[in-house]
This record gives structure tokens, sequence and C-alpha cells, in this order.
């Protein structure tokens, strides 16, 4: 019986900030800026000048000021997504956002001073002693070098972010933060990731009620979030044109250091499979008792009306042992979470919709924010979100610039949690019919991040090339650019009604971090991979995946996959990872074949 009541699971973000609240968040950046002009005061006009102590020296400074703003960013972005209709949140966060934007400008310098060395000089400062938690930084920082401008057009470009592209991305939180939708039998609108937990339902009736009242719904602030859209898209298109990147997908593939070219041998080998996901939606309609799928029935539920849930203590046990099973050194840190108050999970009003891990800075800890409704999914989502934390918990030792990974490794860690939780679920089912819900949600959950991420991708990339080419999009264009990246990958097997034409304006990622969506399929094929490296080798894999997580960002992608035997560099690398999948599909299509015999519809 469960001790924890869900309204009590809420994170503590004091330690950001000493406990001092915002006081301590203003106090940080009053440091953080004091120290920042002292640095310029110093290094500006002079990087070339330094031999290999004072490069470390100056590394270790700007390490140290990293570690100020982020505090004080993190607990302002945190207090900000759990309450994004409080004014004193948004002010504290634009107030946040402004000041960490001056700091920034006043240090600027040094990334441009540092790329503009010669190779040769740059190579010798970096042998110094004392920069093994930035040496991969500074390398990967001059890969910028033909997209820098100078430095008084960076530090414009900076400054006007804060009330550009930022605010932009704020207004559109909150616009969507404050969708409520109206449905039959709810006492009050209920928040939008509310509504769409019923897509889950086994009730087609409900179902279709769900997706035609959210659709009407996103109606009203709709030409707002087309506008915002718009508006950062053209914005996109200037920095692309004054830095010379060659595509709009450009600068995130560098960020990701990935070249434009091996990103679309990825998206070209997924396109190349969407088959797979056509596959699951005949055969779940087969098992839904319908002839074709419409785009609401895509999660429906395959095991029937009496699904089970799970509260808060029970989804926490199941994550903890599984992750224990595979190591306690998961389980020990995962605990961390649950007991030092480092999630929220209940789904509140004008909280942010989904769920994220926030890295913050090594010298705290992450924190996981959720909107927990108690569904399997939910349970699934959490040690997905924790995978995400341990990833950041392991690699705090490499501190400030190597914490993160690329995205393309940043689902590393939270796919392979979610697959040891999953594998513990279909252990414990007991018939063909649980097993085949759990299958279900398995291989939707791999259409979710690997199939649909790349038809978002598309997606992006016809609304970004249509934007260059065409002008301001109108909401029916958009509309129609989104039915065609998601007919292609559904092809025949479900039925895109008009109103999910839509349902792309909800989304955060594409107004926030455009063309990140690509690195879930990335990490998720690479987790699946990782995760059958489990299979194959057993208890000795252990040691390798715990040393992968800690290694954050301190090694190239490939340096970093090769820690756990994969190369990225093999042509047939993703094609692999999608016989994984395929391979989850024929299990169920077996699984199937027994239920519908069970059933006298064989």
């Amino acid at each position: 019986m469960s001790t924890t009541a869900l309204e009590s699971v809420a994170w503590d973000l004091e330690p950001l900030v000493d406990g001092e609240g915002t006081a301590g968040a203003d106090r940080l950046l009053d440091e953080a800026d004091r120290r920042a002009t002292a640095f310029a005061d110093q290094h500006a006009g002079k990087v070339a000048d330094l031999d290999g102590p004072g490069l470390v020296a100056a590394v270790g400074e700007l390490a140290d000021l990293g570690e100020l703003v982020g505090r004080a960013g993190n607990y302002a972005m945190l207090r900000f997504a759990v309450d994004t209709a409080d004014p004193a949140n948004g002010a504290l966060l634009q107030r946040v956002q402004e000041r960490g934007t001056a700091i920034e400008t006043k240090l600027l310098f040094f990334d441009l001073e540092w790329a503009a060395l010669d190779d040769d000089r740059a190579e010798a400062l970096l042998g110094a002693d004392g920069l093994d938690k930035a040496r991969h930084h500074l390398r990967n920082a001059r890969r910028y070098r033909p997209h820098l401008l100078t430095e008084s057009e960076e530090k414009v470009m900076s400054e006007k972010s804060v009330t550009g592209r930022d605010a932009w991305s704020r207004l559109f939180s909150e616009v969507t933060s404050a969708i409520k939708v109206d449905l039959d039998g709810a006492d009050e609108p209920v928040p939008l990731d509310v509504a769409l937990s019923n897509l889950m339902s086994p009730d087609r009736e409900l179902r279709a009620h769900v997706a035609e009242r959210v659709s009407v719904a996103l109606e009203p602030t709709l030409r707002i979030r087309g506008y915002i859209f718009n508006t950062l898209m053209a914005d996109k298109a200037t920095d692309d044109r004054l830095r010379d990147f060659p595509s709009w997908i450009s600068s995130r593939n560098l960020s990701n250091e990935a070249s434009d070219e091996s990103v679309q041998a990825l998206v070209e080998a997924v396109r190349e499979a969407y088959e797979i996901p056509r596959r699951w939606y005949r055969l779940k309609a087969k098992l839904l008792g319908i002839d074709r799928l419409a785009d609401y029935d895509r999660m429906a539920s395959v095991g029937g009306a009496e699904e089970k849930t799970y509260d808060w203590d029970e989804a926490k046990d199941i994550v903890l042992s599984s992750f224990g099973d595979f190591s306690d050194v998961l389980a020990d840190g995962a605990r961390r979470f649950f007991d030092e108050e480092w999630i929220d999970a209940p789904v509140r009003p004008a909280k942010r919709g989904g769920a994220f891990c926030a890295y913050t800075v090594p010298s705290a800890h992450p924190y996981v924010m959720l909107n927990y409704t108690s569904k399997r999914r939910d349970v699934l989502t959490l040690a997905h979100e924790l995978g995400h934390g341990l990833h950041a918990y392991l690699a705090r030792d490499r501190g400030v610039f190597e914490q993160h990974t690329p995205l393309t490794l940043a689902e590393t860690a939270s796919v392979f949690g979610e697959t040891l939780v999953f594998a513990r679920l279909l252990d414990a089912a007991e018939t063909p019919e649980s097993r085949l819900a759990l299958l279900a949600e398995n291989i939707e959950g791999s259409i979710a991040t690997v199939f649909r991420q790349v038809a978002m991708n598309r997606f992006e990339d016809l609304a970004h090339t249509a934007r260059r080419t065409e002008g301001e999009l109108s909401i029916d264009r958009i509309g129609e650019l989104w039915a065609q990246s998601q007919e292609e990958l559904l092809g025949d097997a479900v039925d895109v009604t008009d109103g999910y034409k839509t349902w792309w304006s909800y989304v955060p990622h594409f107004i926030g971090t455009p063309g990140y969506v690509y690195a879930y399929a990335y990490g998720q094929l690479l987790a699946l991979s990782v995760y059958g490296k489990y299979l194959a080798e057993g208890p000795e894999f252990v040691d390798k995946y715990i040393e992968l997580l800690s290694a954050g960002g301190s090694k190239s992608p490939e340096e970093l996959a090769a820690i756990a035997g994969l190369d990225l560099t093999d042509p047939g690398f993703w094609r692999a990872g999608l016989d994984l999948v395929r391979a989850q599909l024929e299990r169920a299509e077996a699984l199937a074949e027994e239920v519908l015999a069970a059933r006298g519809e064989g």
C-alpha cells in the first residue's frame, strides 16, 4: 500500500542558491559579474599570450563562472517550469537570463581569441597538465572558427537574444502551458498533458472525443504559436546566413559533433524502414477490431479495459529494483533522487507539460520533472528521466565543460534505463495478452523515439526550407507540411485526420531547440545497441557501461561509443539498430497470432 502522496513529490531547489531563494540567485550573479569583469580586464586581447599554466588557470576561472551562472539560471528555469503562470517566476527568469547574457557577453572574447590561434600553437597549449576536464571542450570550441563573427558582432547577437529568440521561446512556453482541454465528464478543463494521456484508452469513442477536443483547445492561440514559429525560423535563417552555415540543420550537427552526411545517413536509414511502424499499425488495427487506425488510435492500449495503474511507491520500487539488478551504482544513485527531493512529479495547473531532466551544474545535482498520471507509460518515463539523471550524476566529476554529452548521445542512459524497467515488467507479465500489451508499448516507444522523431525532423526540414524560400508561412501551409511528413511515415496504415494538422503547434523542440529531434533516434538506436551488448556480455558489461556514463562529454561520440564496443563509423550500424526494433515487432506479431487465435479471430 502506498505511503507517499503524489502531491508531496516536489523538488527542493534551494540547494542551488544556498537556501537564499531569489536573493541567492541574485547574489550568485553579482559574484559572477564581478569576477567576469576582472577576468576580462586580465585576459581580453591577451589569450594568444597565455602559456600552459596560464591557460589552465583561465579555464579554471571560466569553469567557476559557469557554475555560478548555471546555479542561478537553473534555479530560475526550474521554478518557472512548475508554475509558468506566476508573474514572480517569469520576472525572475527574465532577470536571470538578462544578467546571465550580460556576463556571457563579457566573456565572449575568450572563445573568439582561442579559436583564432593557429593550430600548432593551440595544440601545444592543449598539452598542458591540468586540462583533463576541459581539453575536449577546448578542441571542440575551435571547430566553430569558420562560423564565428567579430567580437562586437558576437556581443550584439548575444545581448539581443534575450529579447529575441529567448523571449519568443518563453512566450511559447507560457501560451502552451495555459492550454486547457474541455472533456465530457470532467469537472473542469484539464491540462493538455492530462488530455493527451487519454489517447491510451481502449475506448475508441473516448479517444476520438479527446482528439477532437484537443484540436479545439489548440485553436484559440494557434495563430500566436504559428507566428512564434515563423519568427524563430526567420531568426535562425538570419543566424545561419551570417555565420555561413550551409543548411538549417548544420549548426545543430556541429554542436552534436556529427557531420551533415552522417545525420543524413541516419535519417535516410530510418525513412527506408518506415514499413516497420506501418506493419505494427496494421496489426494494431486488427487487434483493436477496426479496419484502419486514425491518428488518435496510435497510442491506444491493446491490453483491454483494465490497464494496470501504478501509484508512486510502486513505480519507485520497480525502477530501483530494475536498476539494482543491473548495478548497485545505478540503484544507489537513483535512490538519491527520491530521498533528497530531486524530483517534481504531480500534474499541476500551469506546470510545463511532458518530462525532462535538468543536469544543472556539477557542484549541485540533477533534477527530474514529470507529469505523473499513474499509467504504465509513466513508470517507463520515470525510468527514462532517471537514466538522464544518472548520466548527469555519474559524469559530474568531468566538470562544467564536459559533464554534458552531445545530444546524439544524450538519450543513451535514458533509453537504457527504460529498457531495464521494460524487461522487468515483461518478465512479470503472466499472460500472452499482458505480454503483448507490454511489447506494444515498447514498440510504440521505439516508433515514437526513432520513426516519429525522424518524421518530425522531416517536418522541420520542410518548414525551414519553405520559410526560407516562400516567406512567412500560413497556419494552413504549416499544417500541410506537418501532414506531409506524418503521412510519409504512416503510409496507408493510419488515417491522418484534419484536426491533427495543428498538433505540431505544442511541440517545444521546434521552438527552443530547432533540429534537436533527430538526436532521439540517434540515441535510441545507440542505446538499443548498448543494451544488446549487455545481453551478449552479461555482468562483464556493467563496468563498461558505468565508464561510458562517467565519461560524460569528454570524448567524441565515436570514442564514447567505442567504450561500449560499438563502431558508429560502420555504415551498417543504424540498420543493425533498426533490426533490433524489427525483432521486437516480429515477437509481437507472433504473440498477436496467439491472442487472436484464443479470441477466435486468427
